[in-house]
């Protein structure tokens, strides 16, 4: 077998996070950079290449490549495509990896809330196909509020409540081009879906669901001879009355005991669908009031925005541990780094209304955040009129910015934020200040009931960064 340090990887549909996260790992594990392939489904010309996309060839293609380029494993952590082509060559050519049955069973969403609803009702939210095409009539006798998505997309697209059938009639109506779109994003998934686990309902459609009003949180973890463990859970925190992401916080504030449920149901889940070797991310609620997990959706790789809040706060590299899986070694094998922060957070900046102009760092601006939090990733998304229309139609805002920080404890990250956000010239991602208070109580007393203290991980020497 290959050690992750001689071995040469290939990375699919590789860019933001990934590029950074397995250029950083590769470096730790003295490996070469992997090599890459596949195209950027948000940038032009790079996405012009979704008009002639085949998964299938793309992956013969890769195969016939292989033995010259030297590869011995393949990862990815993009959702749309990368994830099932990984799959796909891993397969043809003997290399580890997760299932493709697997891959094709969580990501579609209504296959996956049946398989879930056999083997975990308890944690099911009760869903059904809209049958109709998209864009067509909307079926009467709905009840209403309810939530509407995909059976197959990535990001929240077209993934909203809506509070009557007027309001889902409008949801569902699309140009010319956004159909376009649409059915090119599907179609690759579709093909393979209806080979290799069809007959079943068209992922060319949108589902239903009740509405459910809980917290939100990310189990994020790995499979190994057929046993899933957790890394850990992160919390999404909202935009007050939306259901746009705000930050995504580390570690929890959910209580150890509730993380622990919702590993019980990943295995459960993840062994019913032959999820047998790879890394996963299982989206949940979890209503504090009655006790109930709610499974959101499970996503059969890496969440890789997360992977940057792990290594932060607890050293642990995810990008290095899903090399590692690729090819064959248990994460542990991943070198860990001495942690930096006691918290840390993906900052999330949007915009609600289409008429407001996004303010965009300059240079300047830039440098002086550089300056100042010199650990800090900062990811800007200009688009044109046309993109930015799309994402108020699709996701409801535009997210124009993202940014990661660590701070000594919550405390520290929150005076971090408001910083760096003053820097960049972006509002701070905060709804009200008595959320410090209620975050700092509540991972206390989680982490006290492990036995350790509120930021136990601060390493030694640590500069606190302050404004000047």
């Amino acid at each position: 077998m290959t050690t992750p340090a001689t071995s040469r990887s290939l990375v699919l549909f590789n860019y933001d996070w990934d590029v950074i996260g397995f250029a950083r790992a590769s470096a730790a594990l003295g490996a070469p950079v992997p090599d890459h392939a596949g195209f950027d489904l948000f940038s032009f010309p790079s996405n012009a290449h979704l008009a002639r996309f085949d998964m299938e060839q793309f992956v013969a293609k890769l195969a016939r490549r292989a033995k010259t380029a030297g590869w011995h494993s393949v990862v990815s952590h993009h959702e749309q495509f990368g994830a099932l082509a990984a799959a796909l060559l891993a397969e043809k050519m003997g290399w580890p990896g997760t299932p493709v049955k697997a891959v094709l069973a969580c990501q579609h969403k209504l296959y996956a809330r049946q398989i879930l609803a056999q083997v975990c009702p308890e944690a099911t939210i009760a869903a059904q196909v809209l049958d109709t095409e998209y864009g067509g009539a909307v079926p009467e006798g709905l009840s209403y509020p309810l939530f509407v998505k995909p059976v197959k997309a990535a990001f929240s697209v077209l993934a909203r409540v809506v509070h009557s059938r007027e309001e889902l009639h409008a949801h569902t109506r699309f140009g010319a081009w956004e159909l376009w779109v649409i059915r090119h994003l599907v179609e690759p998934f579709e093909r393979v879906f209806q080979k290799r686990l069809g007959p079943a309902i068209s992922a060319h459609r949108m589902m239903v669901e009740d509405n459910v009003n809980a917290a939100q949180f990310n189990l994020d973890g790995y499979v190994w001879q057929g046993k899933a463990q957790a890394f850990g859970v992160v919390d999404a925190i909202m935009y007050p009355g939306t259901q746009a992401f705000m930050r995504w916080d580390f570690p929890s504030r959910l209580a150890p005991t509730v993380q622990q449920r919702a590993l019980a149901i990943a295995q459960t889940f993840l062994a019913a669908v032959g999820f047998d070797h790879g890394m996963f991310n299982m989206e949940f609620f979890h209503d504090e009031a009655t006790g109930k997990i709610s499974i959101i959706e499970f996503n059969p790789r890496m969440a890789s925005q997360f992977s940057d809040l792990y290594l932060r706060v607890l050293g642990i590299d995810l990008h290095g541990c899903s090399l590692a899986l690729a090819q064959g070694e248990h994460p542990d094998s991943a070198p860990r780094s001495r942690p930096s922060a006691g918290a840390a957070s993906s900052l999330v900046y949007r915009s609600f209304s289409p008429e407001t102009a996004c303010p965009k760092p300059d240079a300047m601006q830039k440098a002086r955040f550089a300056a100042q939090f010199p650990d800090g990733l900062l990811f800007a998304f200009p688009k044109d009129k046309g993109s930015t229309a799309r994402d108020f139609k699709w996701l409801g805002s535009y997210r124009y910015g993202i940014v990661h920080l660590g701070g000594d404890d919550f405390a520290d990250l929150q005076h971090n934020a408001h910083v760096a956000s003053e820097l960049l010239g972006w509002p701070a991602p905060y709804a009200d200040e008595r959320e410090l208070d209620s975050a700092k109580a509540h991972v206390t007393a989680g982490l006290a009931s492990t036995g350790l203290h509120f930021n136990p991980l601060r390493p030694l020497g640590t500069t606190k960064l302050r404004s000047t």
